[in-house]
């Protein structure tokens, strides 16, 4: 972290002058953990910072200072200062884009700022935060092996890289080997550790209308989470307990904002240009899930929804694990087409997919292809379906441009 850390200090360490940090690493449902986390503040009447990766159409996603995406024209301006300040010296991409983040959250007034990990937790260059109010580490599986290590030991060991001494830090549901890392963790740094189920629970109410969370703290009746999916209950919940084991003075209202959390391309209803291929009555989901973890998820929210067949077409990236995405998806498919579109970020090619399907796949081989085709052997009268376009967050940003997406 050395060359971001000299960076930062030519700066004036803009982050040592940030609002309370909540950190937040993991595999799997970072992004919307970070989303019910913000909605929740701004359910308090916050100005909460957001910093996210990657984005999906423009850049300047990455950065939400003080409750709205950053303008073109002041990012360009920070990241031309940084430029001049870096002087040349060694630098990544990743690493500017976070001190730009940094300088952005350090000089517009906010009360919470939410910082989500790039990639493992240990060397992120997010990891530069050394008193985060709380940390969060969502959903750990296997992905970016090459990067992390290869066995669920080692990933949670960088996952767990984010916590600091003494420090509290709440995480949900783990496979055992990962609560064996971030338990061992938390020992050695003397910091308060908020497991599911344990320090902090949430369940669906009987009724069905809401959800009930209890920790140390007292009891609370929430309403249903704002994005769709079995899943998120884990998500909101760690949201909620990240928040309270960090001591943030949030008032009772602000809880109820997890019903109005929004977070694009996790299972996101597209009603756009790419929807109005489909034939009326059929509806288009959009899920950037791209590991096996989030292929069981997805397998989940499939079976939840057995009132008509689900179609996916698929695209993924040339590092994933195309097999382990599809063995939980194969079974609930009424069909799968295989994509590669042209602006997609190292796309993994059609013709893999399709061997990874064991093949069961098809070829799209694009997007409007594969919608078209759909559309085309649906007959005259179609009965009601579901399409979900999945496996890589490069392919939704694809998605997104040409269903005609704009940023909240």
């Amino acid at each position: 972290l050395t060359r971001l850390e000299n960076l930062l200090a030519r700066l004036g360490h803009p982050e040592r002058h940030m609002p309370p940090v909540v950190h937040v690493a993991g595999t799997n449902g970072k992004g919307s953990t970070c989303a019910f986390m913000r909605a929740i503040g701004e359910a308090a009447g916050w100005r909460v910072h957001v910093l996210t990766s990657p984005h999906l159409v423009h850049v300047t996603e990455r950065f939400r200072i003080a409750g709205r995406i950053v303008p073109e024209h002041e990012l360009a301006a920070v990241l031309e200062e940084i430029e001049r300040v870096n002087a040349g010296a060694p630098i990544t991409v990743f690493e500017v884009l976070t001190a730009a983040g940094f300088v952005l959250c350090a000089r517009h007034p906010a009360d919470l700022a939410i910082v989500e990990v790039g990639l493992g937790g240990r060397y992120d260059a997010t990891n530069v935060l050394q008193h985060p109010a709380a940390c969060a580490i969502t959903a750990s599986s296997m992905d970016h092996e090459a990067f992390l290590g290869d066995t669920l030991t080692a990933i949670a060991t960088e996952k767990a890289g984010i916590i600091k001494h003494g420090v509290p830090v709440a995480t949900g549901h783990q496979p055992a080997e990962v609560m064996d890392v971030l338990t061992r963790t938390a020992d050695e740094k003397t910091s308060p550790l908020y497991r599911r189920d344990h320090e902090w629970s949430i369940t669906l109410r009987e009724d069905q209308t809401g959800l009930q969370y209890s920790d140390s703290h007292g009891t609370l009746d929430l309403p249903l989470p704002g994005l769709p999916g079995a899943h998120q209950v884990d998500n909101a919940g760690l949201a909620v307990a990240t928040l309270r084991a960090g001591g943030l003075p949030l008032p009772e209202k602000a809880w109820a904002g997890i019903a109005q959390a929004r977070w694009p391309a996790r299972m996101q209803r597209l009603t756009g240009r790419l929807a109005s291929l489909l034939p009326d009555g059929w509806e288009l989901w959009l899920d950037g899930g791209h590991n096996p973890g989030a292929g069981e998820v997805l397998a989940q929210v499939m079976a939840a929804w057995p009132d008509r067949p689900t179609h996916l077409v698929i695209g993924m990236k040339q590092t994933k694990d195309a097999t382990g995405f599809l063995a939980p998806l194969l079974p609930g498919a009424a069909s799968i087409q295989a994509v590669a579109e042209e602006g997609q970020h190292l796309a993994q090619p059609v013709a893999e997919i399709i061997a990874a399907s064991d093949g069961r796949a098809t070829a799209g081989p694009t997007l409007h292809a594969a919608l078209a085709h759909l559309a085309g052997s649906a007959g005259p009268d179609p009965a009601p379906a579901r399409v979900i376009i999945c496996g890589s967050l490069y392919l939704a940003g694809v998605a997104l441009q040409l269903d005609g997406w704009q940023p909240e």
